[in-house]
């Protein structure tokens, strides 16, 4: 998909916050809508007919919930409505999925509902969720993302944010939220999704920061879409000429606070853009997939010495690897990446350097075999390009072709991987090429510059030396 130019700047931008570890995410009540749940002002539709209000005549919805508090002198039944519309079973979306795949330390949100949570946890992900003060002071061990609920959670809907005197409040009741977001805000690039910036929390915590750092704040950036004709609060050309200069107004307004406004058409290509932000992180991980009982038609040193190159080189090139110590491949491939590691501590990290070694025992009541399958699958979903050397394997007195290897480029092209064998090496390598070559385009987007990179890497009159740079340009010609 092509993406409009302040799109497309936004997506290279954010993909290197991403491999720098500085990428966050606000979750609005949008993000939860398309999975079923209310949406604020449904959600005050029966507590405003209590008070004998039209809530489709109300804008000051926190002003609702505060109303029926103060005339019933009790907020009994206001928790119990986030209890009814937010605590039951319902899938994730797509758009919940994607970020819980994206290395994202922290997610703020002020929504009630778990989808978050259970998006992480899908992903076998430790989230530590954070929705009152007293959770601040401890750190769930092994934990992988902090999910920050503004507002409290469904789990606990009589502690939840939701009249005016506790938003009134906010900052010193939960005066701990308030630093720790203004502390991410100016150290993390956020994106906010689903949000419509009428929330007084987060205005309190964007005016503070806007007058304290001015023109030296952080790039944040949100993505929200246009007015159309038609749609549910645009039925007229009148209400939709209003609509978007409010719209052009709100935009202008989040500059002051660093905040700069993506305009998408139709919800959908919110995803398309997460999708493309996935991708794109994911073609910086290479998973190198191979296994050699024999070398032929190399000598093993010079094989040897190969792949350790390859995988310095990757790491050079700021690229992440991951490996699964294949036999024979794998000791080279992780000799290689830690000599570029620990030769410049201060340039590359151990974290460019992930390993999955294959389970050698069978684990409950799966199969080794099913078991190294779904270990397969989690292991190459990691990446975005996988490259296969060599692939052979001792069976009985024979050397024969690694069937794991040939299942390790079924599972690559499955999950859209971008996949390079070196057919020079032989064995499964050669097997992968003759299958690429006669439907070349149904692997690479620019079929012919492919073409072109395969036969090299296939004719065995350039050195092995020579290929490490060929398999390097061949990626940063794929990846552009």
């Amino acid at each position: 998909m092509a993406f409009d130019h302040e799109i497309e700047i936004f997506i290279r931008d954010y993909v290197k916050d991403l491999n720098e570890g500085t990428a966050a995410i606000f979750a609005g009540a949008g993000m939860s809508i398309p999975a079923g749940f209310v949406n604020w002002q449904d959600l005050m539709a029966e507590i405003a007919f209590d008070l004998g209000l039209d809530v489709k005549f109300e804008s000051d919805l926190i002003s609702i919930a505060q109303f029926h508090v103060n005339e019933n002198r009790t907020k009994s039944k206001v928790s119990r409505k986030i209890l009814e519309e937010f605590v039951e079973e319902t899938e994730e979306t797509e758009n919940h999925r994607i970020i819980s795949r994206l290395p994202i330390s922290s997610v703020w949100t002020t929504n009630y509902d778990e989808l978050i949570e259970k998006a992480f946890l899908s992903e076998g992900k430790v989230p530590d969720t954070k929705h009152n003060v007293k959770q601040l002071l401890n750190n769930k061990p092994k934990r992988d993302v902090v999910i920050f609920k503004m507002h409290g959670d469904v789990s606990c809907p009589t502690e939840a944010i939701i009249t005016k005197e506790q938003y009134e409040q906010y900052h010193q009741t939960h005066e701990p939220f308030i630093n720790a977001l203004t502390g991410e805000l100016t150290t993390k690039t956020f994106l906010f999704l689903g949000f419509s910036f009428t929330d007084p929390n987060l205005d309190y915590v964007l005016s503070r920061l806007n007058f304290r750092y001015s023109e030296d704040k952080k790039q944040h950036y949100c993505i929200t879409k246009r007015p159309a004709l038609g749609d549910s609060n645009n039925p007229d050309r009148a209400t939709l000429d209003y609509s978007t200069r409010k719209q052009e107004l709100i935009i202008n307004d989040l500059k002051r606070y660093g905040i700069k406004t993506l305009l998408v058409s139709e919800y959908a290509e919110i995803t398309e853009i997460l999708r493309e932000i996935e991708s794109r992180f994911k073609k910086r991980t290479i998973f190198i997939s191979g296994s050699a009982e024999v070398y032929t038609p190399y000598e093993k040193q010079e094989s040897i010495e190969f792949i350790h190159k390859l995988s310095r080189a990757l790491i050079e090139g700021n690229y992440r690897v991951v490996n699964g110590f294949g036999w024979g491949v794998g000791s080279s491939v992780i000799n290689g990446a830690l000599e570029a590691i620990y030769s410049r501590p201060l340039k590359y990290s151990d974290s460019q350097l992930i390993l999955r070694p294959f389970p050698q025992f069978k684990t409950g009541q799966k199969d080794l075999p099913v078991l190294w399958d779904e270990y397969r699958h989690r292991m190459i979903s990691l990446s975005g390009i996988s490259i296969f050397l060599f692939g052979n394997k001792r069976v009985d007195e024979n050397i024969v072709n690694a069937s794991g290897v040939i299942r390790e480029f079924e599972i690559s092209h499955s999950l859209g991987n971008i996949c390079i064998p070196v057919a020079s090496t032989g064995h499964a390598a050669q097997v992968i090429y003759e299958k690429i070559f006669p439907d070349i385009n149904e692997y690479y987007q620019d079929a012919d510059k492919a073409k072109r990179y395969l036969e090299k890497l296939c004719d065995s009159k350039i050195s092995l030396d020579e290929k490490i740079q060929l398999i390097i340009d061949f990626i940063v010609d794929v990846t552009k």
